[in-house]
Order: C-alpha cells, then structure tokens, then sequence
C-alpha cells in the first residue's frame, strides 16, 4: 500500500478529518466537534467523519463579525 502524501496545505483542503480540524482551530477535540457540528460541516463516509472545510471557514468568518 503507498502512503498518503501530506503535501496539501490546510487552505488547499476541501475535507479534514477531526484531527486535522483540531488543528485549523487550534483547539481541543470536544470545541472543535461543537464547532464542526454547529457549522453543519459534519460528512459521514461509513464509519469515517470528515467536515468541510470551507463551512467551517465561513462559519468562524460569519461568527468573528
């Protein structure tokens, strides 16, 4: 199996998994889910939770007004 490049800058990203929103917020798990989850930027792919990126963006944006 090939290993997955991490090339891709935070901004380039469409989807992010939780830890990587934890890292776009800077924040711990539990903020960062309720963050997530208030932005409606939550996406299940089976067992596998992603969030949109650009939600999450423009809910910070729309929240820091």
């Amino acid at each position: 199996m090939n290993a997955t490049s991490k090339t891709e800058s935070m901004a380039e990203r469409r989807t992010v998994d939780t830890a990587g929103l934890q890292a776009m917020l800077s924040s711990g798990r539990k903020t960062a889910v309720e963050i997530g989850t208030a932005a409606g930027a939550r996406i299940q792919v089976g067992r596998r939770v992603l969030w949109n990126v650009r939600k999450v963006q423009q809910y910070i944006d729309s929240a820091s007004e």
